[in-house]
C-alpha cells in the first residue's frame, strides 16, 4: 500500500523556470567542454611520456652501441649503463609480466653477465673461435604461468665453418612465473645443431673438380643435419635452475636481471629465428 504522503509527492509538478533551463543548458556545455579539455590534456601527457620513454630506451641503446656487447667497457661506462638502465625501468615498475608481449625471440644488445661474457672474451683471444648472434626465444603464448626459453648462441670455427653462423648451441629451460617480475629456469638439455661447413672444407671432402661420390655426399648430408642433444636433467640429479627479474618488457625492448649477481641483460625485439 503506498503512503498518502508518497501519493501526494507525486502528484507535484515540479517548477522549471526558464532561467533555470537557460542555466542548465550553459551549464551543461561548460561540462561538456571540462570533459573535452579534460580529455586533450589527458592525451597530451600520454603522448610526452611515451615520447619521453622512447627517447631514454634510444639513449640507452646509444650508450651499449661502442661496448661489443658488453665486452669492451670501463667502470664509469658500466655505471651509466645501469643509470639508464634504472630510468627505462621505472616506466614499467610494479607491472605484471605479459607473456604476450614476452613470447619471440629477442637478440642481446648488451651484457654483464660473466658466464656470457667469458664467450666473448675466448672469441677475442683465440684465432679459431667465433661468436655470433646470442638470441632468447621465449615460447608462452598460450601460457598463463610460464612456458619455454631457449638460449641461443651462433658460433663458428674459422676455415671449417662459415663465419658467425657456422654452428648453433642452443641451451632449452622450463620457466615459471613465480611473481609479478621474476621467473625461475629449470635448464632442460643443451644441444648442438646446424652446422654449415664451410666451403674450403667441403672442398676437401668432395673435391670440385671431381663428381661427388655417394659417400662423399653422405658426410657431408650427415655434418649438416647433424643434432646432438645433451639432458641437463636425469633421475640422479636435480636440474640446474636460476632466478631472473624481467626489469622492464615492451613490445621491442626486454631488460632483465639475473638475481643473485648475476648481470645485467639488454635485449631487443629479433624479427626472425630458425632454430
Amino acid at each position: 500500500m503506498i503512503s498518502a504522503g508518497f501519493s501526494s509527492a507525486l502528484c507535484v509538478r515540479p517548477v522549471v523556470s526558464f532561467s533555470n533551463t537557460i542555466r542548465g543548458v550553459h551549464n551543461h556545455g561548460r561540462v561538456t567542454c571540462l570533459a573535452t579539455s579534460t580529455s586533450s590534456s589527458s592525451m597530451t601527457v600520454a603522448r610526452d611520456a611515451k615520447y619521453e620513454l622512447e627517447s631514454q630506451k634510444y639513449e640507452l641503446l646509444n650508450i651499449i652501441q661502442d661496448t661489443q656487447r658488453g665486452l669492451v667497457t670501463t667502470a664509469d661506462q658500466r655505471s651509466t649503463i645501469e643509470e639508464a638502465m634504472v630510468v627505462v625501468e621505472g616506466f614499467d615498475a610494479g607491472k605484471e609480466i605479459d607473456l604476450s608481449k614476452l613470447d619471440g625471440t629477442w637478440r642481446l644488445q648488451y651484457t654483464s653477465a660473466p658466464d656470457v661474457l667469458i664467450l666473448f672474451e675466448s672469441a677475442a683471444r683465440l684465432p679459431f673461435f667465433q661468436v655470433g648472434q646470442i638470441f632468447q626465444k621465449f615460447e608462452c603464448q598460450n601460457e598463463s604461468r610460464g612456458g619455454l626459453v631457449h638460449n641461443v648462441i651462433k658460433w663458428s670455427v674459422p676455415q671449417l665453418l662459415e663465419e658467425n653462423e657456422g654452428a648453433t648451441l642452443i641451451v632449452s629451460a622450463r620457466f615459471s612465473c613465480i611473481s609479478a617480475r621474476n621467473i625461475y629456469l629449470k635448464f632442460e638439455e643443451i644441444s648442438l645443431q646446424n652446422i654449415n661447413i664451410s666451403d674450403d672444407l667441403q672442398a676437401v671432402i668432395a673435391p670440385a673438380i671431381l663428381p661427388r661420390s655417394f659417400l662423399s655426399l653422405q658426410i657431408l648430408q650427415f655434418i649438416q643435419t647433424f643434432k646432438a642433444q645433451i639432458p641437463v636433467t636425469s633421475p640422479e640429479r636435480q636440474s640446474v635452475g636460476g632466478l631472473y627479474y624481467l626489469s622492464y618488457l615492451d613490445k621491442n625492448m626486454l631488460l632483465g636481471r639475473a638475481v643473485g649477481g648475476g648481470g645485467v641483460f639488454i635485449f631487443t625485439r629479433a624479427h626472425a629465428l630458425i632454430c
